[in-house]
């Protein structure tokens, strides 16, 4: 079997995420027959590095030794129990161990299924917390311009990003929009934190006014990825926490794709010494291997759901394969490898390289704006003039074409180019990601 006669096979049934099926008339889709390590190997005997682990879940490598075990291993005893009821092993030690590593007070854990479920779950936990405390007019939520947080249909309210939420707006709650602290185009750090407190201000005046409608302020801590990897300063994420203790809002940190040492921390609230009312964690929490998400928060929140159930205040959201033992086993050796490998200082010494091999784009005249937060980097793309390139032009498409034709993974979002690899990768292959993207872009902007 070759490449040509699997995508052909695919496209007589398979519906695929995110893409436009047409695109695959004269764009073929890619087999992917094994991994190892960066590395993704097609039927053809292609290869190609995933600088993108894969939408952003694989930390450690495709086919990764420990994790095989450890999966192999539960495997041999139960691969799945209902969670209501019943408990196992795997899922005990993994809430241990989030608690153990996620900022104080965050000492209880709800599992779901994915990103977007655990969105789902913070945002009906927060909502039905106030119920519970009397306070039934709390049901709004306050997000920034440009997030994005999941396209179930609560996470997809909470987000602002129009290329996914506009078709589906008749089906939304309308959240209440703050001005995203991304400090895009500003000259200088002082411009930054300027820009900083602006924003904390609007946010100030949007909760005297809407406080005792709002739940929850909804953020992803220091970096937009969905909508163009777009980056601000810890100090936006101080200033809110503050700003939500004195309104008594919540705040929920979707720390989805920014979790797990992307952004240098374990976790990116880490950066502004805050502890969220409610934390979201997904992606790279099984390395890359199964679906699995959880819901920390606090002993305040979980006190007020624990009643007799005859008052209907429990806390009833369910998926049937919450707590899976696999997903739980995948998620326990991927935080066994970030001590066994000493992960955060060695992508410490990766980010300085990423950083060094970024100062090839940064006199381009086609690129806008080079930023970089721990292992997430992009480059933004802009016409001769200085502006935004037609959408139509499909600029970032060209550039993921000259990729894979250069053994090279990535996906880029309209015109930005980012790159979030596996903290496995090596310098010379960070060398090598960005040499390839660099060409793909000179070719496209031609």
């Amino acid at each position: 079997m070759n490449n040509r006669q699997l995508a052909q096979r695919d496209l007589k049934h398979l519906w695929h995420p995110c893409t436009q099926m047409k695109d695959h008339e004269c764009l073929p889709l890619i087999p992917i027959r094994d991994g190892q390590g960066v590395w993704l190997h097609d039927y053809d005997g292609n290869r190609y590095l995933d600088a993108i682990s894969s939408w952003w879940v694989n930390l450690f490598g495709h086919s990764n030794a420990h994790i095989n075990q450890r999966i192999n291993e539960q495997m041999q005893r139960l691969e799945h129990c209902i969670f209501a009821g019943y408990t196992h092993e795997p899922a005990i030690e993994l809430a241990e161990s989030l608690v153990a590593i996620t900022p104080p007070g965050l000492d209880r854990v709800f599992l779901a299924d994915n990103g977007s479920s655990a969105v789902e779950v913070a945002l009906k936990m927060s909502f039905h917390f106030w119920l519970n405390q009397g306070h039934g007019r709390k049901h709004r939520f306050i997000n920034l311009s440009n997030s994005y947080h999941g396209e179930t249909l609560g996470a997809l309210a909470v987000g602002d990003v129009p290329l996914y939420k506009d078709t589906y707006a008749p089906l939304l709650m309308t959240p209440i929009t703050a001005p995203s602290p991304d400090c895009f185009g500003l000259p200088d750090a002082a411009a930054c934190e300027a820009n900083v407190q602006e924003k904390l201000q609007a946010m100030q005046r949007l909760l005297e006014t809407h406080h005792d409608e709002v739940c929850a302020v909804i953020v992803e801590p220091l970096v937009q990825c969905a909508g163009g990897m777009r980056m601000y300063p810890p100090a936006y994420l101080s200033g809110l926490r503050a700003l939500c203790d004195r309104y008594q809002v919540h705040l929920i940190a979707d720390e989805i794709a920014v979790g797990f040492g992307r952004t240098g921390t374990f976790f990116a609230c880490e950066q502004a010494a805050i502890s969220p009312d409610f934390m979201c964690l997904s992606k790279g929490l099984t390395g890359g291997y199964l679906p699995l998400s959880a819901v920390l928060t606090g002993e305040a929140v979980y006190q007020a759901f624990y009643d007799d159930y005859t008052k209907l205040t429990a806390f009833l959201h369910s998926h049937s394969y919450t707590g899976n033992p696999l997903a739980c086993s995948a998620a326990l050796a991927t935080l066994e490898l970030f001590e066994r490998n000493d992960t955060l200082d060695n992508n410490q010494r990766l980010t300085e390289h990423l950083k060094t091999a970024l100062d090839i784009f940064r006199n381009h005249p086609n690129v806008a704006e080079v930023r970089q937060t721990g292992l997430i980097a992009a480059v933004e793309l802009q016409n001769a003039n200085g502006q935004p390139f037609d959408w139509q032009e499909r600029r970032g498409l060209r550039v993921y074409q000259h990729g894979l034709k250069n053994q090279l993974l990535i996906r880029p979002l309209g015109d930005v180019v980012y790159f979030m690899p596996p903290y496995v990768i090596t310098p010379d292959e960070i060398d090598f990601m960005v040499k390839t993207a660099f060409a793909g872009i000179n070719e496209a902007v031609r």
